[in-house]
């Protein structure tokens, strides 16, 4: 079987897309068809159902993908460093949320780019994006708050994280924990809210959970990254849903306050994905195992 037929192949499993694969390969739409028609007719079966946008990988076409895309990763990985794995410098490409790769999986990970000859290269995005890039080759290791589907990739518990109601001491001393503890989510209805998305996605996981209610306030500051929640929650902006890894310094200084102590607090948990097959790479397998290693403290 032709090695190049598969790795086309490989590329539009994982891209979903004739045209996406094109891109990636650096060939014409029509050639990827082509490939793939001719690999289909070797095999005597149908790789993909061809859909409107995209393409669906039939059962047949699963299995191989499962089969042979861990080796085809492998000869790339061995065509790209040469044999010498001792004298080359590897390039580890990580994707995740940007506050937890931040904080958490970044400094990490940076301890292994001086002795383990490790260059990093990292990029930040929502779970969707982190794991079509990852499945599409883009990234070699992803932080994902969603468990991903199917065997293309595997995923492992790296962490959970507990979520916490803050707000500047003001908004604490106008509340009052007695208030909230007899009102609950009413105590709340007339604060403004901070949050990272319109759908108040913090916030709404945080009532449904603690309250078993949704919120009735709407966004007073609506802005992309939870550290500037926390930023604007700090000058007094509103009330905000923060994980506790970032709003620990703040709540020790007492820039902000813990609304409610829940018994049950909200938690997220966070997984390392890889392609699988790609751990048996050894810069993909230590940089796993030492994020494995790191959260340990952090949960």
């Amino acid at each position: 079987m032709d090695l190049a037929l598969l790795r086309t192949f490989v590329t539009v499993h994982r891209a979903g897309s004739f045209t996406r694969a094109a891109a990636l390969l650096g060939l014409s739409q029509p050639a990827v068809t082509s490939q793939i028609r001719t690999l289909e007719r070797q095999l005597g079966r149908p790789l993909f159902l061809r859909q409107a946008r995209g393409v669906t990988p039939t059962t047949i076409g699963d299995e191989l993908a499962h089969k042979a895309a861990p080796h085809l990763d492998a000869l790339v990985e061995i065509a790209e460093t040469g044999l010498d794995d001792d004298s080359s410098l590897r390039t580890l490409h990580l994707a995740g949320p940007p506050e937890f790769t931040a904080e958490r999986a970044l400094p990490a990970l940076t301890e292994l780019t001086g002795d383990d000859r490790l260059a990093l290269r990292a990029s930040f995005g929502n779970a969707e994006e982190t794991l079509e890039g990852l499945a599409a080759g883009h990234h070699d290791l992803a932080i994902s708050t969603a468990r991903p589907r199917g065997a293309l990739l595997t995923a492992t518990a790296l962490c959970d994280e507990e979520h916490v109601l803050v707000a500047a001491p003001r908004w604490a001393e106008q509340i009052g924990p007695e208030a909230l503890r007899r009102k609950g989510a009413p105590a709340l209805e007339n604060l403004p809210v901070v949050e990272v998305h319109e759908s108040l996605p913090f916030v709404s996981r945080y009532w449904a959970s603690v309250f078993d209610s949704r919120p009735a306030a709407s966004g007073t500051v609506i802005v992309p990254d939870l550290r500037a929640v926390l930023a604007c929650a700090i000058t007094g902006a509103g009330v905000a849903v923060l994980p506790r890894y970032l709003c620990a310094p703040a709540l020790a200084s007492g820039d902000v306050i813990a609304l409610h102590d829940p018994a049950v607090p909200p938690l997220r948990t966070y997984f390392l994905v890889v392609r699988t097959g790609t751990l048996a790479m050894p810069h993909i397998a230590r940089a796993h195992e030492w994020l494995q290693r790191a959260a340990a403290d952090w949960c």
